[in-house]
């Protein structure tokens, strides 16, 4: 596989982009074998699964209780970055995420303003539900 900057958009320590592999492809690529760690790690791979449409990982990450059935994906979208602004734990086993996530489908810019809910179960990270901001 090549290695390509992860869609999430980290940086390391001299600003280099870092890999997808060595980002969020961990989590996503190898779901069975390796859960994210917390729920911002969590929210990331899931931004980086929306941009490579792996709707497999999105629902498997979504807890059941909110899960839909199937998901679509916007034609033509291109996802244009992300943003965490913040993440905190609310408890032992869960966290919430605030994000803004920016794409342009149909030559509309679009942006995505949510804080996310996420609950920890079995040791691992699940999106909940999220309410989305202005």
């Amino acid at each position: 596989m090549t290695k390509y900057a992860c869609p999430c958009g980290p940086v390391d320590a001299k600003k280099r982009a870092v890999a997808y592999t060595d980002c969020c492809g961990r989590f996503v690529d190898h779901f069975n074998d390796a859960s994210a760690p917390d729920a911002e790690h969590l929210m990331r791979s899931r931004y980086s699964a929306f941009v490579h449409e792996q709707a497999n990982y999105l629902l498997a990450t979504w807890h059941s209780s909110t899960r839909p059935a199937s998901l679509d994906f916007d034609a033509g979208a291109k996802w244009l970055g992300l943003e965490v602004r913040e993440h905190k734990r609310t408890g032992a086993d869960t966290a919430e995420v605030e994000f803004v996530a920016r794409y342009r489908v149909a030559g509309a810019a679009v942006r995505l303003h949510e804080r996310s809910r996420f609950v920890r179960e079995d040791g691992r990270w699940f999106y909940v539900d999220g309410d989305q901001r202005g």
